[in-house]
């Protein structure tokens, strides 16, 4: 996981979260609302698909406009059968980790990668790779 975590807040534009996401060197970034609580995530290919594709402006978009309703997450103290479950069934390859209703980190497939046997993670990036 990792527990070093920034938000874009709801109400910044896409072109402050394309910057945001590229100083931090991400390809995501948690959509976080005035209460800090998780609104949703926002990934560079939302930014792209959404609003780029589509002949919008990103400096008239706000990372709140895409929030899809609400997040997939796990707890902080769910296990590694749980992430694979979760990431599989949604088939994401990023899942933010609540606390109670704090946002704590962000599990990757990356992470998961270098924690579990081969098998596992193979089978993960099969589910969340099919197409829809």
């Amino acid at each position: 996981m990792t527990s070093d975590v920034t938000c874009v807040r709801e109400q910044d534009d896409l072109l402050t979260a394309a910057k945001q996401m590229a100083q931090l060197g991400v390809g995501s970034l948690p959509i976080c609302g005035d209460d800090n609580r998780l609104k949703g995530m926002l990934t560079d290919r939302d930014i792209v698909v959404k609003v780029l594709a589509e002949g919008r402006d990103p400096g008239n978009v706000t990372a709140g406009e895409l929030a899809q309703g609400e997040a997939v997450t796990i707890g902080a103290d769910d296990d590694a059968a749980e992430i694979l479950r979760t990431m599989g069934q949604h088939k994401v390859r990023r899942l933010p980790v609540i606390d109670g209703h704090s946002l704590v980190g962000i599990v990757a497939v990356a992470d998961v990668a270098r924690s579990l046997p081969e098998r596992p993670v193979g089978d993960l990036i099969e589910a969340i790779s099919e197409r829809g």
